[in-house]
Parts: C-alpha cells; sequence; structure tokens
C-alpha cells in the first residue's frame, strides 16, 4: 500500500472512532469491554478475565501458527462413555450422543480453563457505541445503528446474542488458506484446498457500509477438477430487506453467474450433503427463519483453546479417524457460553425444526451447535475447535467439524495444518475485489 494511502486510512479509522467515541456509554464494569463477566467462576475453575494473550506471550511456528501457550498443561480429567453422568449438565446433547455412539474412542480431554480472547481498543470503542445506538429491526432480521463489531455487547434476547455471533470481532480483512475434508466411513479421505478472503467495508479503499455487514471470496485450488471455481459474496446486515449477494465463477464454463441458492438449507458442495449454507462458521445469514430463545447463561466444556489441534507438526492424518477426529490433540475447558435456541417458525421450511447453539462469552463465537429433524431427534452436531491468534488479534478455529450422527460420516473445514503460509491479516484491497467483475480473474488464477 503506497504511504499517501496508508495514511488516509489509518485518519480515516481513527476518525470513525474518535465520533464513536463521542457520546458512547461506558459498560458496566463487572464487564469486559465486549460484554463478558469480568470475574470468575463462583467455584472458581473459570478464571477471571484478565486482559488475554498479548503478543510477547506466543511463539510462531514457521507458518505463522501460533505455538500452544498452554502445552506443559496436563489434562484435569478425561470424559468418557463410562463417566459422562458425572459431567452431564456442563456437556450439549450433541458431546453425550457422539460418546454414545463411539464409546470407546470418543471422549473430551479437559484442561484448566484460560480466558486468552484479548480485545484490542478499537472493538471496545466499537461495543461502546452500539450498547447505546444499536437496534433490531425488521423483526430481528436486521440492525440500525450498528458500527465495526459485537452489535449487543448486553444482549436481552436470543436475536441480539445470535447477531452478536455475526458481528463478531474479526480480524478487519485477512486472507486464508485452509483446507477441507470429508472422511470416508473407514477414515481415508481426500483435500479439497481453498483461497478465503475477508473484509469489513470500513477497511477497504472506497468501500461504503451500507447494508454490507462484510464482503467474502473464495477460490478453490484442489482437486485439480474444482481449481478455479470462485464465489463472492456480499454479506448484507439485513438479508430480508436485501438479500445476501452472490456470483459464482465456473472454471469449466468461464462465465460468471448469480448464485442466489447460497444460503438457508441448500448443500454446501464438497461436503457430502452434510453441510447446509446456513451451517458454515457454524451459522451465517439471514435468522428470518426461526423463532430464536434466549435460555440463558451457563458453564460448558467447549473446545477452547486448540492451538496443539492447528499445529504444522500434526498432519491431516493424525487427525482423522473412522467416525471422528482424533481426540488425542483436542482440548476442551469450561467456559460460561449463552444458550439460544432457534425453533422453525410455522409455515417456513428447512431440514433442521431447530437448532441449539452454545456462544463463547469472551469472543461470541458458537463453539458448539445441535441440529434436530423435524421429530425432534438429534440429527447432527457441529464443534468449532477455536483459538486466539495474537496476530490477527481475532479468535480463529483450527478445524470446524459438523458429525451425522445417523450415518456416521463427518466432515472438516478450516484446516491449516499443512499449508505452508495460511493466514495473512490486514490485507488491504478495495471493494472492486469483491466485485462480481473481478470475479473471473480470480478464478483464472
Amino acid at each position: 500500500m503506497k504511504p499517501f494511502a496508508l495514511l488516509r486510512s489509518f485518519l480515516f479509522v481513527n476518525a470513525s472512532l474518535l465520533s464513536l467515541y463521542v457520546g458512547a456509554t461506558p459498560l458496566p464494569a463487572d464487564l469486559t469491554p465486549v460484554g463478558a463477566e469480568r470475574g470468575p467462576s463462583s467455584d472458581g475453575r473459570i478464571p477471571a478475565w484478565n486482559g488475554g494473550l498479548q503478543a510477547g506471550q506466543v511463539s510462531l511456528a514457521v507458518n505463522g501458527t501460533p505455538l500452544d501457550p498452554y502445552a506443559d498443561e496436563q489434562p484435569l480429567y478425561v470424559i468418557t462413555a463410562n463417566n459422562y453422568t458425572q459431567y452431564r449438565e456442563q456437556l450439549t446433547a450433541g458431546q453425550v450422543a457422539l460418546m454414545q455412539r463411539y464409546p470407546q474412542s470418543f471422549r473430551l480431554p479437559v484442561y484448566p480453563s484460560h480466558r486468552s480472547v484479548a480485545v484490542p481498543p478499537p472493538v471496545g470503542e466499537w461495543a461502546r457505541h452500539n450498547a447505546a445506538s444499536a437496534r433490531l429491526v425488521n423483526d430481528g432480521n436486521g440492525v440500525q445503528g450498528f458500527a465495526g463489531v459485537v452489535a449487543f455487547p448486553k444482549p436481552e434476547n436470543g436475536l441480539q446474542v445470535l447477531w452478536n455471533h455475526l458481528t463478531r470481532p474479526r480480524n478487519g480483512s485477512y486472507s486464508l488458506a485452509s483446507d477441507s475434508i470429508t472422511p470416508r466411513g473407514d477414515g481415508r479421505f481426500a483435500t479439497m484446498s481453498l483461497q478465503q478472503n475477508f473484509a469489513r467495508p470500513d477497511v477497504l479503499e472506497g468501500g461504503q457500509a451500507g447494508n454490507v455487514l462484510y464482503y467474502l471470496s473464495y477460490r478453490m485450488t484442489a482437486p485439480s477438477r474444482l481449481a478455479g471455481d470462485a464465489v463472492v459474496l456480499h454479506e448484507t446486515l439485513d438479508q430480508v430487506a436485501q438479500p445476501r449477494l452472490s456470483w459464482l465463477y465456473s472454471s469449466s464454463q468461464r462465465r460468471v453467474r448469480r448464485a442466489p441458492a447460497l444460503a438457508y438449507d441448500s448443500i454446501t458442495p464438497g461436503t457430502a450433503g452434510l453441510r447446509t449454507a446456513d451451517s458454515r462458521d457454524m451459522f451465517n445469514g439471514a435468522p428470518d427463519l426461526y423463532q430464536w430463545t434466549l435460555v440463558g447463561k451457563k458453564a460448558l466444556h467447549v473446545p477452547y483453546n486448540s492451538y496443539r489441534l492447528a499445529s504444522p507438526l500434526l498432519g491431516y492424518a493424525a487427525l482423522i479417524g473412522p467416525g471422528h477426529v482424533n481426540p488425542q490433540p483436542t482440548r476442551y475447558e469450561l467456559h460460561r457460553v449463552w444458550e439460544v435456541v432457534g425453533t422453525l417458525k410455522p409455515g417456513a421450511k428447512h431440514l433442521y425444526a431447530s437448532r441449539r447453539y452454545y456462544l463463547d462469552e469472551d469472543s461470541w463465537a458458537i463453539l458448539e451447535a445441535d441440529f434436530f429433524d423435524h421429530k425432534g431427534q438429534l440429527w447432527r452436531t457441529a464443534q468449532a475447535h477455536s483459538y486466539y491468534h495474537v496476530t490477527g488479534q481475532a479468535l480463529v478455529n483450527a478445524m470446524e467439524a459438523i458429525y451425522d450422527l445417523r450415518s456416521g460420516r463427518y466432515q472438516l473445514s478450516g484446516l491449516t495444518n499443512e499449508q505452508p503460509r495460511p493466514y495473512a491479516f490486514d490485507v488491504r484491497t478495495s471493494a472492486s475485489y469483491f466485485s462480481p467483475g473481478a470475479l473471473r480473474s480470480q478464478g483464472l488464477r
């Protein structure tokens, strides 16, 4: 980026933050800058938030992935099919179902809890602004008075909590090279690779927010039969008033076309039918098909600080087994989460009659999800194995896994272990990069 453009971007962002700061109402002293409880749990098992990890506390692997700052720790206990009833109130239905289906192999190694997610100053300022100004509109399907990230740091209902996941803190712009795998029943697998780019409008040259929440593009790089296929998405703040804009470039046809079907329960290509479009990133898109109920906050064993799972020293063959991910390198901790239930509205149509989400209080990311069919039976369960990336100052995933409890198959996305340089943060580009006109050139790279 040229020096003048960099200075202009710096002045624009800081002027925006100054305007947010004026008149912003501080959050209560017992809450973190994004609305989590600062204090420890009453039993001391969940510690107080002390600001999260800082860059000087974490080393980086050769591919830029943070090394495990808690590598010397041992599990406090391991939850298995033989003892899970002792911890039943702190487990999801999906976790229990996986232990019951794979009683000899699936388990949860539980480690000491660390609240590693830091809050950069701009994130705190945005949250303060939104606490006073953001409001739901269009029956809760859109947000007005919102800026930056964390729409509702003091949520009052299930929709506001869900919107906090959709607007959670992420690096303003980044590129990610990652892999996805859908193992066969015997554990054999093939790898699909893609290059993804993400940006909020406020960090782009010429990017006007309007109704756009963020821009996203991804391009398939492997296998060869799919290489070059590309998609561009404009994720909107109110997808009922203005549905998501999406375009698809087919390398075989060498043409760009609108792709309006990339939403709701349309099936994501390359996932063997296991993942719906709106279950990418645990949940994305319009919330209008469901009635969202806030159950409350609870302590739960969730995948957390999954640094070892993302290590470049650990190849995919060591991660994948029949039926589920190898539990040995996984890490679970006890954390406070928000529990939200979505129930399909009368007359609405979706594969899932209901879905249950558990969101981390420190990051607003969904870490666990359960999906139920129209008979009320648990059908699928998903886990986001996350860790705080000190370089990007954001929570990212070592992997996102979804398990089909009927077929016994599962699908993994966001894997980076075998990528030579998975993340690049604060990528400077323009809004035109995410235009349909630029899509064909991206596919040809």
